[in-house]
This record gives structure tokens, sequence and C-alpha cells, in this order.
């Protein structure tokens, strides 16, 4: 009876470990894109993995703050169907994201969240990618209430790392004001 157990216990470990091929492994610290998810899983491979970088923001007075130093790590989670990415900050001002992409609206769909503030609902960024960058958008009006966006973009992507810059945006673009940047090197 302990043999038909052990054995029965052995194949159906084996049978549950084998349905989540594509979460972190040993091979694969950062997980895989899932061969059933839509090509797009793959416009973020470049990012997959973990940065050091420099932030810098606005302070008050609109001058730029010194850099604080950064760690944002890129992953596959949810089988490989999503993306989830982190950052830890020497500050202590964290942050993450979880992408899914929509096939059905042809768009990701990036929910964000901090440790600054807390919001009853994540905010949503729209995604899209041009010319070898990664743009996304969410509605903001600026602080004297001219509607816009704010505008986070991923630039100069490469194997090395990588450039962000968050800007607010006129309606037209017209006006653009940045307000946060941040340029990351792969460990």
């Amino acid at each position: 009876m302990k043999v038909i157990l052990l054995l029965i216990s052995f194949f159906t470990g084996t049978h549950l470990y084998a349905q989540y091929e594509y979460t972190s492994s040993e091979a694969f610290p950062y997980g895989q894109p899932n061969l059933d998810a839509p090509e797009q899983i793959k416009d973020y491979h470049l990012l997959i993995g973990k940065c050091n970088c420099k932030s810098t923001s606005r302070n008050q007075d609109q001058t730029w703050a010194k850099p604080v130093d950064m760690t944002w790590t890129w992953k596959y989670i949810m089988n490989g169907m999503a993306i989830q990415d982190e950052t830890l900050k020497a500050d202590g001002r964290h942050s993450g994201s979880i992408r899914q992409y929509n096939v059905d609206s042809a768009q990701w769909y990036v929910h964000y969240y901090s440790t600054s503030s807390v919001p009853q609902t994540l905010p949503t960024w729209y995604d899209e990618k041009e010319d070898g960058k990664i743009i996304l958008y969410k509605d903001q009006k600026s602080p004297n209430g001219q509607e816009g966006y704010f505008r986070l973009s991923f630039y100069d992507i490469s194997t090395k790392g990588y450039k962000w810059i968050g800007e607010w945006v006129s309606l037209d673009e017209s006006i653009i004001y940045p307000t946060w940047k941040i340029d990351c090197k792969k460990e």
C-alpha cells in the first residue's frame, strides 16, 4: 500500500510540476514566455532580469533631485502569460506593476502599485510599442488643470540596460514636461 501511495504521489507531483513549466526555475530565474501567450509577451524580453538603476525626480522647486539608487527586476508570471516588475529604491519608495496583453483590444494593460500611496483601485496604463520604444499613457490633468496624459517611455533598450522617462504631455503632445527619469544597467 505504501508503495502504491508513493507512486501515486510521485506521478501526481510530476504532473502538477509539468503544468507550470514557464515559471521561474534554476535554469530560468525570471521565468519564460509561455508558448501559448500572445506574441506580444516578447515585447519586454530585453527588460526581463535585474538592473541596477539611478532614479531622478523633480524637487518641489522643479529642479532635479539627486539620483537615488534602485534595483528594477522584471519577470514572467502566471506561468509565462504576464509580466511583473518591481522596483526597490534606497529611499524606501518601492513600486511595481503587472502587465497583461489583451488580444481583443490589442493593448497592454499595466496595473501600477507603490508603497508611497495605496489607492482603492489600481491605476491602469495603456501601452504601445513604436520605433523600439515602449510607451505607456494614463489620462492626467496638469497642475493648472489642462487636459493631458502622463506618459512613460522605455527607450535605448538593449541587452545592457535601458532608460525610462516620465513626462506630463498635453493632448496634442506639443507640451512635454519631464518629471522623472531612470537609467538602468543590467547586472
